[in-house]
């Protein structure tokens, strides 16, 4: 009979390393036994009924991810994409957190020693942005909808001094015309018919490709549908669909927001900008996936 390591019995099923371990120490998976410290498991081994009926979802990295998140697991895939995708998405957008500052906040709940001033929506939003991305991850298999886009930003701005403002309604469209990079964005009143046919559009792609993806984010910039925080709002939506078609996500850097920004402004005539942006974004996510020995195919 063949034997599988624990990595090809994981991929086999897709489910993550640490769970297939714990099967064959806790002797749920029939006849897999030890040669020194590797696990040997017969090729015809299945998972736990109970459990494989419990599996989240076919994509490997959604399971870690919900995995950590549910266990509060410190030091893998969920804890390092908190802290780098809260990082990046607020620094994009004028925060003045700290790498560490950040990662402290996630760890401790608190935002440690700092020599300079530190502002106080900044702290509260990067909270919040945790929780956004764990209900990113609850709902990675569920249809984007508008009541999914504004409980998103209602998460990310409660508690913020915008959200005492009676002009601005925290997880609501917005009530005043604004503007992004100088530019006008879809008026008010607008809005909501705006986004309800940018999401019929998008539902009726039946297999969503990244550039798909991607073109959905730059048309949200576009609409701007809330007084503020639609950046990190489509970027979360950006990580969510990622997750939802089964493809790598990714992180926009602080090293690649000109880039980013750029193509963004291109985009309606070289998508190439904005596209290659994202693909550099997603190789280096994926090198943070293989040092996890995560196999994301």
């Amino acid at each position: 009979m063949r034997f599988l390591s624990v990595g090809e019995f994981a991929k086999k099923w897709n489910s993550p390393e640490r769970t297939v371990r714990n099967y064959c120490a806790k002797d749920k998976l029939s006849g897999a036994f030890l040669t020194g410290k590797t696990w040997n498991i017969p090729e015809d081994a299945s998972l736990p009924e109970k459990e494989n009926k419990k599996k989240f979802s076919d994509n490997i990295l959604l399971n870690y991810l919900k995995e950590q998140k549910d266990m509060k697991l410190k030091g893998g895939i969920y804890h390092r994409t908190q802290i780098d995708l809260t990082y990046n998405s607020n620094r994009i957008e004028g925060s003045k957190l700290t790498h560490e500052q950040t990662r402290y906040i996630f760890e401790t709940n608190t935002i440690g020693i700092s020599k300079e001033s530190v502002n106080v929506d900044d702290i509260i939003e990067t909270s919040n942005h945790f929780r956004c991305i764990d209900l990113i991850i609850d709902k990675a298999k569920s249809k984007l909808t508008e009541s999914l886009i504004k409980e998103l930003h209602f998460l990310l701005k409660s508690g913020t001094s915008d959200s005492s403002k009676d002009w601005f309604k925290v997880g609501e469209y917005k009530k005043l015309p604004n503007e992004v990079g100088g530019n006008e964005t879809c008026h008010p009143k607008e809005v909501a018919l705006k986004i309800r046919e940018l999401l019929s559009d998008y539902y009726n792609i039946e297999k969503k490709t990244l550039k798909d993806i991607i073109d959905f984010h730059y048309r949200f910039e576009i609409i701007h549908p809330f007084q503020d925080g639609n950046g990190r709002v489509g970027r979360l939506i950006l990580f969510k669909e990622c997750l939802a078609n089964n493809i790598v996500p990714f992180i926009i850097d602080d090293d690649l927001k000109l880039f980013y920004y750029r193509g963004l402004q291109q985009w309606s005539c070289i998508k190439e900008y904005l596209l290659d942006t994202c693909l550099t974004a997603q190789d280096n996510y994926k090198a943070i996936l293989k040092y996890f020995e995560i196999d994301f195919d």
